[in-house]
């Protein structure tokens, strides 16, 4: 069965940096479009980033533009999410996502779930 597994969490001072990583398993066949969500206590789960096959595209939510990089092993079947000048608003639980799709009113959504990893920012 699918399963994603994310690591790399933790307490870091704003302006810190931190990488998540995604293992993911238990897929007949790689999926096009993985990602990276969060969610704060209280609020939605929101996109972060997406990578559509071996990077052959990304997207990034505007409040992380410059700071975050996503990227993708396929050999590895890895995902992982570099995080740089880490601000306080960026504290959430983080998770991974496969075959991410956009919903009829243009949200990023998901088929399969990781279980989360969590980045606080104090």
């Amino acid at each position: 069965h699918v399963q994603l597994v994310e690591s790399g969490g933790g307490l870091v001072q704003p302006g810190g940096s931190l990488r998540l990583s995604c293992a993911a398993s238990g897929f007949t066949a790689a999926p096009n479009y993985m990602g990276w969500f969060r969610q704060s206590p209280g609020e939605e789960r929101e996109w972060v980033a997406i990578i559509y096959q071996d990077s052959r595209a990304t997207w990034y939510t505007d409040s992380v533009k410059g700071r975050f990089v996503i990227s993708r092993d396929y050999d590895k079947k890895t995902v992982d999410l570099q995080m740089h000048s880490l601000r306080p608003e960026d504290t959430a639980m983080y998770y991974c996502a496969a075959d991410c799709y956009v919903n009829p009113s243009g949200r990023w959504l998901a088929k399969y779930w990781g279980q989360g990893t969590q980045v606080t920012v104090s």
